[in-house]
């Protein structure tokens, strides 16, 4: 009974002149469905466009694309073609439709049609489909006439987008509480907003064969290298993709290379870093759909900076980013160090400290390398989760995976009390990065000097310092070294490198942007001083 009720799920049962036979239930292929060229030209045949617009949009199919037809004059045929919600109705009621409709008949030329659509502060006109399509895409109205090959495109955008709030990845206690959007035109006049100079150039380019994203890219005109302007247009121009959604994905298409744990191009959400990039000679890209902004060229010495550094007096400044650069170095050398010591160099630490070392990893059944890799796993999934799970439960996981969890672990004795602190440590100064993908290359690293100090302990160590600052020499952020700023001239030091001096001492931009200008300030920018 079973069988037969598995083969009719199978088969078909269908009678054949009195006697039961089952057939195969086999389907036929769908036919390929035929797309139109959207390449084509307008024609003045009003039924011809319509029908176009109809097969290539997959109307009625398509429930959000809408097409209003109506009279211009009571007598002309016209067409709106856009898709709901992405413009403003009210727009379109007022600023469209109503004029068109009034237009008396002897009116319904080109003239006084691109006359009577100047009520919208955008308006363009085409003969092509490919580019209508464009225009409806991004959130567009496009108006057919019968009779005209040309279409007017009407910015008429009014999606529904996010407010302006505080930066969440660089929250700072003294500047600016702005942060990017995901809203393209909104971004852009947040850096016009913060630099008002008419040298300040804005190119849109579209990225993705089937996205069209756009994409700003922003630099002043009479300050950044043409060279570098050049470089990241031939770079944006050359990337052969269907979709590009977000700055991240960009990133990865343009970056010199792929394979570095380090990143190339300074991530911010930030408008008034953006705009100190630029005004320092740099470009930066803004991307439709991302709240970050990408910068370049960058050193090394800008991912170790935060916004904060340059609102508040110089010696906080550099107090600052001396603890940080401290907590930087114990996030990925502290464990190595660790381990370097328990195997190979008990003479490091005093005897006392080694004795009590030594007295709390005597019940632990693992190794010290075991014990430490056990921790450092646990410490990145705790923190993987604490990120994953919505934010009203994110600190609960960290108290239970930081201190039940731990302390559970030292109680059944499967890992000692000084390598929970030494991970506490690690992980801490690890939260000190001022970039989140730095961090990740930290993170990255902070394994390969566990291993090297394991193996062959301070030599390792020194070893993998040497082949991590060479490869590091070796990266480029659009053809410029990370490092290449210790190397132009006498203008950038090791210790103006890495700390900043007083902001009326700060002359000169950074020599590696090598900009078409060279001062930032005068000599004496502090005049009041003088006698």
């Amino acid at each position: 009974m079973k069988t037969t009720n598995l083969l009719k799920k199978i088969f078909l049962f269908s009678p054949n002149d009195g006697q039961n036979t089952y057939t195969f239930n086999t389907h036929t292929a769908p036919e390929k469905i035929s797309i139109p060229d959207p390449n084509q030209k307008i024609s003045t045949q009003y039924e011809e466009n319509l029908k176009l617009v109809s097969e290539v949009y997959s109307l009625p199919e398509n429930s959000d694309i809408k097409i209003r037809e109506f009279l211009i004059g009571q007598h002309t045929r016209a067409f709106l073609l856009f898709v709901e919600g992405l413009v403003k109705d009210d727009s379109v009621n007022t600023n469209i439709l109503g004029p068109l409709m009034l237009l008396p008949q002897s009116s319904s030329t080109y003239q006084a049609l691109h006359d009577t659509l100047l009520l919208n502060s955008q308006i363009s006109d085409t003969t092509s489909f490919r580019t209508v399509f464009d225009d409806v895409n991004m959130g567009n109205c496009v108006l057919f006439t019968d009779g005209l090959d040309t279409a007017f495109s009407i910015d008429v955008k009014g999606w529904e987008r996010r407010g302006l709030d505080a930066p969440v990845t660089e929250q700072v206690i003294y500047g600016p509480h702005e942060g990017f959007n995901e809203n393209f035109k909104v971004n852009t006049a947040l850096i016009r907003k913060n630099i008002r100079n008419e040298n300040l150039v804005c190119e849109t380019i579209c990225l993705g064969k089937e996205s069209k994203t756009p994409c700003a890219l922003l630099y002043i005109k009479n300050i950044t290298n043409p060279d570098l302007i050049q470089e990241i247009k031939h770079r944006l121009d050359h990337i052969d993709a269907d979709y590009i959604y977000e700055a991240g994905e960009l990133e990865q298409f343009i970056e010199d290379s792929s394979f570095a744990l380090s990143p190339q191009f300074l991530t911010t959400e930030r408008p008034d870093t953006t705009a100190s990039a630029l005004i320092e000679g740099k470009i930066a890209l803004i991307l439709h759909g991302s709240p970050f902004a990408l910068i370049a060229p960058v050193s090394f010495s800008d991912f170790l900076t935060t916004p904060e550094d340059k609102y508040v007096r110089f010696p906080f400044a550099n107090l600052m980013k001396l603890i940080r650069l401290i907590g930087i170095v114990s996030s990925f050398l502290l464990s190595g160090l660790y381990i370097a010591i328990v195997n190979f160099h008990h003479e490091m630490i005093p005897a006392d400290l080694l004795f009590a070392i030594e007295a709390t990893r005597e019940a632990v059944p693992f190794t010290a390398l075991m014990e430490l890799l056990l921790m450092e796993v646990s410490f990145d999934i705790i923190r993987e989760a604490s990120l994953r799970v919505p934010s009203p439960i994110g600190s609960t996981v960290g108290i239970i995976g930081g201190l039940i969890i731990g302390q559970a672990a030292v109680s059944a004795n499967l890992v000692s009390p000084i390598a929970i602190i030494i991970v506490a440590l690690t992980g801490i100064g690890s939260f000190a990065t001022p970039n989140y993908a730095l961090n990740f290359t930290f993170r990255f690293t902070r394994y390969l000097y566990i291993f090297l100090g394991a193996i062959w302990g301070f030599l390792g160590i020194a070893a993998g310092i040497f082949m991590h600052a060479a490869v590091l020499s070796m990266l480029n952020s659009l053809g410029v070294s990370l490092f290449t700023a210790l190397a132009n001239d006498n203008r950038d030091t090791v210790l103006s490198y890495l700390f900043q001096k007083p902001i009326w001492k700060r002359e000169l931009r950074h020599s590696y942007v090598n900009a078409q200008k060279t001062k930032l300030q005068a000599k004496i920018s502090r005049k009041w001083v003088e006698k």
